[in-house]
């Protein structure tokens, strides 16, 4: 059987990132993003739901993210879920959560307002990750090729890369 495990969220931070360095120096950010979703109910009244999602990211792309990103401002980010469980220290019980490791992003809205935006792909060289890609001036454009490269293969998932104890948090 066939796996895939891929998510697509938009929605605004809860928090400002959290950028933390392990031993080996990869960066590692965590934030919170509030999604929302509006629906009618049977009756005819209207609804809102409000989902707020953990998030992780990486490298270059964690490190990008904590630069231009605080509370409130929306993000659009694409990832996978990871599934984490251990137990209490306290109270002796299993505990688990989900949290999505973030792999791209794109930026939401203009620098200070909603509108048009940009996009950041992670993964690729050094070079290309200095900066977030912006979209271009409205007016005449040349078409472009849009598919950009898939981010290189690691020789190993950051499950197997580190132990337990080399996390700071």
């Amino acid at each position: 059987m066939a796996n895939y495990n891929k998510v697509l969220l938009m929605g605004n931070l809860t928090r400002d990132p959290q950028l933390k360095y392990l031993p080996s120096q990869m960066a590692v950010v965590e934030f919170g993003i509030a999604v929302n979703r509006r629906f009618r109910t049977q009756s005819g009244e209207d609804r809102e739901e409000v989902n707020f999602i953990d998030c992780s990211a990486w490298g270059k792309t964690g490190e990008n993210i904590n630069k231009y990103f605080q509370k409130g401002k929306p993000i659009f980010v694409e990832g996978r879920l990871k599934y984490d469980s251990w137990e209490d220290k306290q109270g002796g019980g299993k505990r688990s959560k989900l949290t999505v490791v973030v792999e791209n992003f794109q930026f939401v809205g203009g620098r200070d307002g909603p509108g048009g935006g940009g996009g950041y792909q992670g993964g690729g060289d050094e070079a290309s990750q200095a900066t977030p890609q912006r979209a271009p001036a409205r007016g005449p454009s040349r078409p472009q090729n849009q598919q950009q490269a898939p981010p290189p293969e690691q020789p190993f998932g950051e499950e197997q890369q580190f132990k337990d104890d080399d996390i700071p948090f």
